[in-house]
């Protein structure tokens, strides 16, 4: 078949550009289809990573089951802090090890360990993100805050405690950050500043009768 002008052109045309193009293109192709493998292949290690990190999350939570008004035994603890250890290191960006460490927390202040259990709480606010793609778990961060503020605060640290309390925004937990920060300012002395906080979490819903008591109890002086 005779080719015409506009026909020889174009494939003049096509020939000059794969000549100039062609192997960068091949390039791009086969980076191309080498990604989605090496995607697929990074999608599958994540995917067995979860599983380990969740296997190993529920073994804490079987351990962590006691007898109501009970305690785990001293070898349980023991073993949810090596869990939670292992799931903080090998497994920090999983939401797994961050609610471990709540665990491993939990069991350092039944042990007494004020100081470990700080460190595991500490832990999770410098690790906010559960996952490569995932957002900060702002109802997290503001439960391990509070935790963390009432450590200190038993370590008799109220100073601390008070800026830690004070640097957060607690949204739906502003009961019991309010509460809180009674029992700092009643620690400091600052009686006024007390009741102010603890009028504060009843206004925003708490009922508690033990916050009650501490209200009937704090003295009326500054």
């Amino acid at each position: 078949m005779t080719l015409n002008a506009a026909e020889e052109e174009t494939i003049e045309a096509i020939k000059k550009w794969w000549d100039e193009n062609g192997k960068q293109l091949m390039v791009a192709v086969i980076l191309v289809v080498g990604g989605y493998g090496g995607w697929s292949l990074w999608q599958n290690s994540e995917s067995e990573a979860s599983e380990i990190a969740s296997d190993l999350y529920e073994e804490i939570l079987e351990l962590s089951i006691a007898e109501a008004g009970e305690s785990p035994t001293q070898d349980d603890r023991n073993e949810i802090v090596r869990i939670a250890t292992e799931l903080m290191g090998s497994h920090s960006d999983s939401v797994y090890a961050q609610y471990s460490a709540l665990f491993a927390a939990q069991q350092h202040v039944i042990d007494g360990d004020l100081d470990s259990a700080e460190r595991a709480l500490s832990w999770v606010i410098e690790n906010p993100q559960t996952g490569i793609f995932s957002g900060e778990d702002q109802g997290l961060v503001l439960t391990v805050t509070l935790r963390l503020a009432r450590i200190v605060l038993s370590k008799g640290e109220a100073e601390r405690a008070l800026g830690l309390v004070n640097n957060v925004i607690p949204g739906p937990f502003e009961a019991g950050y309010s509460e809180l920060r009674g029992d700092i300012y009643s620690a400091l002395g600052r009686n006024v500043d007390a009741r102010e906080s603890y009028l504060a979490a009843q206004q925003a819903g708490s009922a508690s009768e033990i916050l009650q008591l501490k209200l009937s109890e704090l003295p009326n002086d500054n």
